[in-house]
C-alpha cells in the first residue's frame, strides 16, 4: 500500500509537530515525519511532541522515536501513550501490557519465571513492545511484589486460610516439572548456587520443619507444649525469611511448602534450585490423587518414585 501523506496529521487536519535534538536519530526520523505530513521544530515549542531515543535520559512526557517508525511501518497514526518514555528513557509499560504479562505468567513455575526461556518466548511472540529483559524486570520488581503482601498477623485462622487458598491453587494446576534455567535462580547476594551445595548452608534454624505438629518426624520427640500461636509465629517468621531471601511473594513460598510437605530445608533448597534436596521429585496434584487410591500397586509406584519415608510424610501432611 502507498504510504499515507497525511500520516502525521491531527484529526482536525493540523500537522503534528515534533522536536528531536540534532543527531543521527533526527537525520533518520526527519524524512519519515515530513513524508507523512508532519513538521519538525528547531526548538522545543509548546504543543510539540518531544521525541527521544529509548535508553537515553529524557524528561517525563517524552515519546520514543519508535513511535514514528511504528506509524510508518503500520501506515497509520497510532496513539502516543503507549510510546511514552519513563524519566530514565525506558519505554513505559501500559496497563494493558501489565495485564498481558500477568496473564502470560499465570501458572508458570518459580524456576521458569526467574529464568530466561519464558521471557524470550514472550518477546518472540510480540506480547509487548519491550525486550525480554525489560518484561522480566517489570514482573519481578514491580508486578509480582504487588500481588501478595507478607503476613501481618499470627492469627492461626488466617494462616490456615492462606494455606487453604494456596492448596486450592495447587490442586487446580498441573505439576511443574520444568527445570529450565535452574542455575539462574537468584540468591540473596544475586549469585546462583549449584545443586551440589551442602544442606547445612540452607538450614534456617534448629527446627527442620515449619510445621512440627503435622510433619512425620524421623525420631520420637516429646510432645510440644508450645501454644498454637507460638507455632504460627515460627511459621510466619520462616515464610517472611524465605520471601526476603529468595525475593519471592508469599503465595510462591506457600506453594513451595505444599510441594515439599512442609519441610523447611527441602523448601529452601527447592526455592533456590527448583529441585528437591534429596533428589526426589516434588509432589504434584496428580501424585496426591494417586496417593488417595486404596491400591497397593499404585502405592508401591509412589514409593519407588518418592521413597517410603517421603510417602509416609506426605500422608501425614495431607491428612493434617
Amino acid at each position: 500500500a502507498a504510504r499515507s501523506r497525511s500520516l502525521f496529521l491531527w484529526d482536525d487536519g493540523r500537522p503534528m509537530r515534533f522536536y528531536l535534538r540534532p543527531g543521527l536519530a533526527k537525520l533518520r526520523v526527519a524524512p519519515l515525519v515530513l513524508a507523512g505530513g508532519g513538521r519538525l521544530c528547531r526548538v522545543q515549542e509548546p504543543g510539540a511532541v518531544l521525541l527521544a531515543q529509548p535508553g537515553e535520559a529524557a524528561p517525563d512526557g517524552a515519546v520514543s522515536t519508535e513511535y514514528v517508525t511504528e506509524c510508518v511501518e503500520r501506515n497509520q497514526r497510532l496513539p502516543l501513550e503507549p510510546f511514552l518514555l519513563a524519566a530514565r528513557g525506558r519505554l513505559a509499560f501500559t496497563e494493558a501490557e501489565d495485564a498481558a504479562l500477568l496473564q502470560a505468567v499465570r501458572g508458570q513455575g518459580t524456576v521458569r519465571v526467574s529464568g530466561r526461556a519464558l521471557w524470550i518466548e514472550l518477546e518472540r511472540s510480540g506480547l509487548t513492545r519491550h525486550s525480554w529483559q525489560a518484561m522480566r524486570d517489570r514482573y519481578l520488581r514491580y508486578l509480582r511484589p504487588r500481588l501478595y503482601e507478607p503476613p501481618q498477623t499470627e492469627d492461626p485462622t488466617q494462616i490456615r486460610g492462606l494455606f487453604a487458598a494456596a492448596n486450592r491453587e495447587f490442586e487446580s494446576t498441573e505439576s511443574e516439572s520444568d527445570s529450565t534455567d535452574v542455575a539462574e535462580l537468584p540468591t540473596q547476594d544475586g549469585v546462583g548456587r549449584s545443586p551440589g551445595e551442602t544442606a547445612s548452608d540452607l538450614k534456617t534454624g534448629p527446627e527442620d520443619s515449619a510445621f512440627p505438629d503435622i510433619k512425620l518426624q524421623r525420631q520420637e520427640r516429646p510432645k510440644s507444649t508450645c501454644s498454637s500461636s507460638s507455632m504460627v509465629g515460627r511459621v510466619v517468621k520462616t515464610m517472611e525469611h524465605f520471601m526476603e531471601k529468595f525475593a519471592v511473594d508469599l503465595f510462591t513460598v506457600t506453594q513451595a511448602f505444599l510441594k515439599n510437605s512442609g519441610d523447611v530445608e527441602a523448601t529452601s533448597y527447592f526455592l533456590q534450585t527448583g529441585q528437591r534436596l534429596d533428589g526426589y521429585p516434588v509432589w504434584s496434584r496428580e501424585d496426591d490423587l494417586e496417593l488417595q487410591k486404596d491400591d497397593e500397586h499404585v502405592r508401591n509406584k509412589l514409593i519407588a518414585k518418592f521413597g517410603a519415608e517421603n510417602v509416609a510424610k506426605r500422608i501425614v501432611f495431607r491428612e493434617s
